[in-house]
């Protein structure tokens, strides 16, 4: 029997209320029901980019994140929280639907210079959608059948729907009543700031309260994938200057990328505009506040964690997450079960008091934000891709025991992450009956959810060909990094 993962939820059950699991409303009447409590408002905020260790809540102490601790306070931290994948789509594919991978079939970021039969790739890697599937159903669905008033203003990435804005694989049709990506508000492709000298986390900020108070006696589910901090940056000069004067003033590390850091913190001012309106129009106690990132950081920000971005090592998943639930959460919550973006939408569900039309592969994490526990579980991840630096593999959480699948040579690693985050020792062959099991597993899941396995060769394959080097510049201007993903 699979050893069951301890779950520690640091806090206080004292006090708790909880939200009451209410019955679906017709579209567009929340408060249908007599005498049935409001559903509360709900936001979502995204950060692209943003490493498991970015924030001072996470124990940063080169980068000054105030008002994200202070929000992250009011709720439920969680310390062992997954991105659904190593990069941009496919997590965001699995946040909005609450299913993995192979349900869906976005495996990766579309980027025509890594497309399969490239000349680097050992094996032909498997195709991966560029648009989510029509037929998959959206959180915002969700709750827009429950009667939320839903808009999204950032980064959708999983089609764009040609020059129909409006079109099927757009948000407007998956849900979203309102929305607007960059190029809406005036920003050019991957811009920090338009030609006025506006900054786009303060123009979405900007959208997001218009939204809040605009919804009328409806509640709302307001998504906000922010850009940031998706390299290369263009931070406020005097934010630079500041870190800059702090780098300078500390050890060389190279984790403290005054750029990056400037970058962060400009995106702090911006949650703290959030905040300061949720507050001025006495919403703060009837919103639900979900804050997380799209996948880990680029190296080295993700150390003392292997890998990064792109990578199903532990630095290419780990990312922040907290919850505010208020009457769900004790403030000052900590919980060490682990969780990931596929679980958004059962949560968001079950707070709103709705019943989504898919079967979903994530849990609702409102025992855990009520302090109990859950059933033990395993998580799975599938990237049968390549790009940078990362091969095909696939991977299994079990409790505390981690175990990758390479596609290339079907070789296998185990890791015990309550011993060894960092992945240091690959312990595989002292553990072969574990390391078996645990494989099994993970091919019954890949079968079962009809996961596409890379296992032909590349008739183009050429050892000595070049990968090519990101789009966009890197972690700052003066440095390589990769492409948007």
């Amino acid at each position: 029997m699979r050893k069951r993962l301890a779950t520690f939820c640091a806090l206080s059950l004292a006090g708790v209320t909880a939200i009451a699991a209410q019955p679906a409303a017709s579209p567009g009447s929340p408060a249908s029901v007599p005498g049935q409590a409001r559903p509360p408002n709900i936001i979502l905020i995204l950060i692209d980019d943003m490493g498991w260790r970015d924030c001072g809540f996470t124990g940063n102490k080169f980068i000054e994140t105030p008002a994200i601790d202070e929000m992250a306070r009011r709720g439920m931290r969680f310390t062992q929280a997954y991105a659904a994948a190593p990069n941009c789509a496919p997590t965001r594919a699995c946040l909005m639907t609450g299913r993995y991978t192979p349900r869906h079939g976005v495996y990766t970021v579309s980027d025509p210079r890594q497309k399969p039969g490239s000349p680097w790739q050992k094996l032909l890697a498997s195709e991966s959608r560029e648009e989510m599937p029509t037929e998959e159903v959206t959180v915002a669905e969700t709750l827009r059948d429950r009667g939320y008033a839903t808009a999204m203003f950032g980064m959708w990435n999983l089609g764009r729907g040609g020059k129909n804005k409006a079109g099927p694989c757009t948000p407007l049709g998956q849900g979203f009543e309102v929305f607007k990506d960059p190029k809406d508000v005036g920003f050019e492709k991957d811009a920090y700031r338009d030609a006025s000298g506006r900054q786009l986390a303060e123009v979405f900020t900007d959208e997001g309260i218009a939204f809040m108070k605009s919804r009328g006696d409806k509640p709302f589910f307001l998504y906000l994938p922010y850009h940031d901090i998706h390299a290369p940056f263009d931070p406020p000069a005097e934010l630079l200057k500041k870190y800059k004067a702090k780098a300078a003033s500390l050890p060389a590390d190279p984790a403290n990328d005054p750029a990056y850091a400037a970058t962060v913190e400009n995106l702090d001012r911006n949650i703290a505009r959030l905040t300061a309106s949720l507050r001025e129009q006495g919403l703060e106690r009837d919103t639900v506040i979900v804050f997380t990132s799209d996948n880990g950081a680029t190296k080295p920000f993700c150390a003392p964690m292997r890998g990064g971005k792109g990578e199903l090592y532990e630095g290419g998943i780990r990312v922040p997450l907290f919850v505010v639930a208020p009457g769900v959460t004790v403030p000052g919550g900590e919980c060490r079960e682990p969780v990931a973006s596929i679980d958004f939408h059962a949560t968001l569900a079950e707070l709103a008091g709705a019943t989504p039309k898919a079967t979903l592969d994530g849990r609702s994490l409102v025992p855990l934000l009520r302090g109990k526990t859950w059933p033990a579980r395993s998580m799975f991840w599938h990237f049968p891709c390549y790009i940078g630096s990362s091969k095909p593999s696939s991977a299994i959480r079990s409790g505390d025991w981690k175990l990758m699948e390479f596609f290339e040579d079907r070789r296998t690693e185990l890791y015990n992450l309550a011993k060894d985050a960092g992945e240091s020792t690959d312990l595989a062959a002292r553990e072969p009956a574990r390391a078996k099991a645990m494989l099994a597993e993970l091919h019954r899941w890949q079968k079962d959810t009809g996961a596409a396995i890379p296992s032909v060769a590349n008739p183009a394959y050429d050892p000595a060909a070049k990968r090519p080097r990101g789009e966009r510049g890197g972690r700052s201007a003066n440095t390589a990094g990769g492409s948007k993903s």
